[in-house]
């Protein structure tokens, strides 16, 4: 699919939840936020059925991702849903890591491909901090329960102020480089006033080459992560929905005022 600036448009990536067993101070209030009522959540049928749509119009990558998409009761049936559509080149998923080593294994067996895994310090007390009561000891163990069950390459996404050459970055490099892992070092965002820019190690943020559509948890499908266009995917149905967020993404990323990581996703 080419948009109206010759992009080709591949990347679906798909929030399952809006919930989250962390409380991250750089996405959400220490308070937590106004949850989506359940009733409104996609169905794994409806999340379904608009992927074997999407791969019709050139989608042949999907992420998963929430909200922490491992609270989603029953993840690894739609994982295995998923799977079964022979089009997708890529299916793989981004998880704080804490629930990791309980699923990977049964993730990996029913078809999931790779995991990115959010990690943005090695110190224990900081990762308290941050994610605000996290235990950096599941994260760990996620990791080491990816590696064993094959969800390779595993990417590490670490959020930084303003340099990767800030102290915990650097050891976060270090471990991921004598681990076998890839570090992705993504600028911390504001979608109000628009702050974003190029992963590190990555081309999530360069506008001039985005691939994305994203459907979030309550049926909306966006073509920007920094701008308020949506469309219902329920009440327009999956077709005109894609069509029209196609002919609606913007040039270039600007700012959010409706929009929350916790519904859409990084």
């Amino acid at each position: 699919m080419l948009d109206n600036y010759n992009r080709n448009i591949h990347y679906l990536r798909i929030s399952v939840t809006d919930r989250c067993n962390l409380r991250c101070k750089y996405c959400m209030p220490e308070d937590g936020v106004k949850l989506i009522n359940h009733c409104d959540i996609l169905s794994f049928e409806e999340i379904f059925e608009f992927t074997k749509i999407a791969v019709k119009y050139g989608i042949n990558k999907v992420r998963i991702t929430g909200g922490e998409p491992l609270v989603r009761k029953n993840i690894v049936e739609l994982i295995r849903m998923l799977s079964q559509i022979k089009e997708l080149q890529d299916l793989s998923l981004t998880t704080n890591g804490i629930l990791l080593k309980e699923f990977a294994k049964p993730l990996a067996d029913t078809g999931l491909k790779r995991v990115n895994i959010s990690l943005d310090t090695l110190d224990e007390n900081k990762f308290k901090q941050i994610t605000r009561g996290g235990d950096i000891t599941k994260v760990f163990e996620g990791i080491e329960a990816a590696k064993n069950a094959g969800l390779e390459p595993i990417k590490i996404n670490c959020v930084i102020e303003k340099s990767h050459n800030e102290p915990d970055a650097i050891k976060v490099k270090e471990y991921c480089d004598n681990n076998g892992l890839i570090i992705r070092f993504i600028h911390r965002m504001n979608l109000k006033t628009g702050e974003f820019s190029v992963v590190e190690g990555g081309t999530g943020g360069n506008c001039n080459i985005c691939n994305k559509l994203r459907l979030s948890s309550d049926g909306y499908l966006r073509p920007c992560l920094f701008n308020d266009i949506k469309f219902n995917v329920r009440e327009l149905g999956a077709e005109k929905a894609i069509q029209t967020a196609i002919e609606n993404k913007p040039k270039c990323g600007t700012h959010s005022y409706n929009n929350s990581f916790n519904i859409i996703g990084g």
